[in-house]
């Protein structure tokens, strides 16, 4: 039994499993007298609905934006994010409690470091503005209704999920290990959020790429095949990608500061140089094209940007900042509106609420947006593939010199 086979078999058994824990602690959570005044569904509930909707609705209309107007929706990521992060990080103070200090101080930081890391890359916004542009001047049939079909499946979802947290918070003060089903819950909505998106991406992504060679595919037909076929590796990358962008973002920060220590330098390396050779979300493409193992799949795609030099463009692409970024923002949103009502209610569990509210917005952003990328993703492998085609214009060989400039005259 090979290995994707094995991951489509627990990711599904998983949403049963997490099916079925859902409707019994809501059930059992709702109906049970808890003995405390902590929680009350009618207060309770409708923030966190409420925002989870403003999540849904607000990344729809981002991602629409985002396609109509990439310059303009990029430099309002890029403010968006850390200034909406610096108002929730003041809600979280607001609320005055230890926790929700220590919150509020992390928010803060976040805030300052996507500041810092705009100023840092603005000179990159007029390429990332037309790489986002040519990728997506011709988008597959029906993706609109794929896009929003998939962000109901999510918010939905989500909203299930929610009323399981719910219960669950019903019986903290009888049971004290009742955080242990939140965590599960939430690390099932995180999971379930990326195979979502990774599908779209997957789906996306194999279109347009076989539309830049000329050949034409049914988008139906396509998300079939990436549900059916491809599923096991969407589920690895769904986890690993995450994980290993992680560290490779630490990896970065941690070259960026320095240092003697030569150990630490070579686990450095390992991060930035090493983990995209078998762990990358460019992989998609050639899963969805070619049927390939994510591992292979994923060397494959970092061996020929490899050879056709394209890595120092790979590495400086800012799509995946902006969806992030673009996360961040709804997230923020969403936090705050759960949050604020909740405090104008003069509730207690404001904090937790907001947390929870912040997750749900950033997923449903980044699956809204999804489908962006993924036409990046299959142009750069597309053009990589092929750099002399018709296909393409001049965006990315006048990037690629401005780089090799850039490195000249830093060496």
């Amino acid at each position: 039994m090979s290995l994707r086979i094995i991951f489509q078999i627990l990711f599904y058994l998983h949403l049963l499993l997490t099916a079925a824990t859902v409707i019994f602690i809501t059930v059992y959570g709702l109906t049970t007298e808890s003995g405390g005044q902590h929680f009350h569904p009618l207060k309770w509930y409708p923030p966190v609905l409420a925002s989870t909707a403003c999540g849904g609705i607000i990344g729809f209309m981002w991602q629409w934006i985002t396609f109509s107007y990439p310059r303009n929706a990029l430099k309002a990521a890029f403010w968006l994010g850390p200034l909406l992060t610096c108002l929730m990080a003041g809600m979280f103070v607001y609320m005055g409690t230890a926790t929700s200090l220590i919150v509020g101080l992390v928010s803060f930081c976040s805030a300052l470091a996507q500041s810092l890391y705009g100023c840092w890359v603005s000179h990159r916004f007029e390429y990332a503005t037309n790489i986002l542009s040519v990728s997506t001047a011709f988008p597959p049939a029906k993706t609109r209704v794929l896009v929003l079909a998939t962000i109901v499946i999510g918010t939905l979802y989500c909203c299930f999920l929610v009323s399981g947290i719910g219960g669950a918070t019903a019986l903290q003060d009888k049971f004290k290990l009742v955080f242990i089903f939140i965590l599960v819950i939430m690390l099932s909505l995180g999971w379930t959020m990326q195979f979502l998106k990774n599908v779209i991406q997957l789906t996306i992504s194999r279109v347009t790429y076989l539309q830049i060679l000329g050949n034409h595919m049914d988008t139906c037909a396509a998300l079939r095949d990436s549900i059916n076929r491809s599923g096991g590796c969407i589920a690895i990358g769904s986890i690993l990608i995450p994980v290993f962008t992680l560290f490779r973002s630490f990896g970065r920060l941690m070259s960026l500061l320095g240092g003697e220590d030569e150990i630490l330098f070579c686990c450095v390396m390992v991060l930035v140089n090493v983990l995209p050779q078998f762990v990358n979300r460019w992989s998609f493409v050639h899963i969805g094209a070619y049927n390939k193992e994510f591992v292979h799949a994923s060397r494959d795609t970092w061996e020929m940007f490899n050879s056709s030099r394209m890595l120092p463009l790979i590495d400086s692409d800012l799509t995946g900042a902006l969806c992030f970024l673009s996360g961040v923002a709804v997230g923020a949103f969403c936090s705050m509106v759960s949050g604020i009502w909740i405090l104008v209610m003069r509730q207690s569990y404001a904090l937790e609420v907001s947390i929870y509210a912040f997750l749900i917005g950033y997923f449903v952003c980044r699956l809204a947006m999804g489908w962006l990328q993924a036409c990046v993703a299959a142009y750069y492998v597309a053009y990589g593939e092929n750099p002399e085609s018709d296909q393409f214009d001049s965006t990315i060989p006048a990037r690629l010199e401005q780089i090799q400039g850039s490195q000249a005259l830093l060496n």
